[in-house]
């Protein structure tokens, strides 16, 4: 057996094993480098305790891995976020991946209510992609961890795949491990299954997972997208962002002059136009508060942190403080406020408004149209 600290990885996240330092990456106990399989420190909190400790992923050296894939011949499957999809969509994928087939796998459809029309979903899907330059030999709606149209997904990779190797790419927290760990399930024999955590940043190093057809599954370290809420918030606050569960969309009648209040995450100011239903989709577990526009501002110093949380008042000093978006509705349409990280907000209206959206300074703001 490689002798951990040297050459071994971790079995988990395929980071290099080491036993020299806590603090870094791959450290493992001296006395559980027999174990097999050899999985880091960190890996095995997260698998026992679902506690993850930060680690920095080299963005150098992932962009030399992604850049790899071009000079290969291989299939690859880029997961995405349903709920965050501009926010987890790779940019400028085609031009790292070459001329190789990308099969553009959509997670996480289960947090959307029951009634969607799929698809509708799908078509949207596609029609997004082209707009980010991707070029996509299929598009599968799926849910990893509830195990929602997973078949669908098995048949598209081996009907794309051949008898080539999977390169799998996404940024952190689409539900990437997850999605592999079923994989494994219906390709390989492997008992070792990858790291599974709802924090970013959890698989580490690129991990070759073998097939029953002497190829492999390589999947590639989740991307840190600092645009994207989930990358900024403290960990204490992550759970309360990321829905679980189908969304309850939360429907407001607004006049011109009223603002809502999500927590102390963001704000939204409908500036002007005629009185129009808003509808929220963001997690079950966040709070909105409604006031007048004139009152927003004292509203916010006096109870930021408190009535407006999450985050506390201690939290709110790890955030970016607030930027200001001003986005024009356009009339005649359906359109969506979206806050990359966070969820959006529906203009059910075709008259047309003028918004503001307060949220921490870098992440993701746009208007698109309607993804429901």
């Amino acid at each position: 057996m490689d002798q951990p600290g040297i050459d071994a990885s971790c079995a988990g996240c395929g980071v290099k094993l080491q036993t020299a330092d806590k603090e870094l990456s791959g450290y493992i106990p001296a006395s559980a480098i027999e174990r097999v399989p050899a999985i880091c420190q960190r890996c095995f909190r997260i698998k026992n305790y679902n506690d993850a400790s930060t680690v920095t992923i080299d963005q150098d050296d992932f962009l030399k891995l992604l850049g790899g894939i071009a000079s290969t011949d291989s299939l690859v499957v880029h997961i995405v976020d349903l709920f965050d999809f501009e926010g987890s969509v790779i940019s400028g994928l085609q031009r790292f991946v070459g001329n190789n087939p990308v099969l553009l796998v959509v997670n996480k459809i289960d947090l959307l209510p029951k009634a969607v029309n799929y698809n509708r979903i799908r078509n949207w899907v596609q029609q997004q992609a082209k707009e980010q330059g991707l070029k996509t030999v299929d598009v599968v709606l799926c849910s990893a961890k509830r195990n929602i149209g997973f078949d669908r997904v098995v048949e598209a990779i081996e009907h794309f795949r051949g008898r080539r190797d999977v390169y799998v790419v996404g940024a952190t927290n689409v539900g990437k491990s997850t999605l592999i760990n079923r994989i494994i399930q219906d390709y390989s024999d492997l008992d070792a299954e990858l790291t599974t955590s709802r924090y970013p940043g959890t698989t580490l190093d690129a991990v070759h997972i073998p097939l029953d057809d002497g190829k492999s599954i390589i999947d590639t370290p989740g991307i840190v997208y600092s645009h994207r809420m989930t990358e900024l918030v403290p960990r204490s606050v992550l759970q309360a962002i990321l829905p679980d569960k189908p969304i309850k969309p939360l429907v407001y009648q607004l006049n011109e002059g009223q603002t809502m209040f999500v927590g102390a995450l963001a704000r939204f100011d409908f500036v002007s136009g005629g009185r129009q239903s808003f509808t929220l989709y963001i997690s079950n577990g966040l709070e909105v508060h409604r006031t007048k526009l004139e009152r927003a501002d004292e509203l916010y110093a006096n109870h930021k942190g408190v009535l407006l949380s999450p985050p506390s008042v201690e939290e709110l000093d790890e955030l970016p403080a607030w930027t200001r978006h001003s986005l024009r509705i356009p009339r005649g349409g359906d359109y969506d406020v979206f806050v990359s990280g966070l969820g959006w907000m529906q203009v059910n209206g075709t008259g047309g408004a003028l918004v503001d959206v307060y949220a921490p300074k870098g992440v993701k703001v746009l208007v698109r149209e309607s993804l429901i």
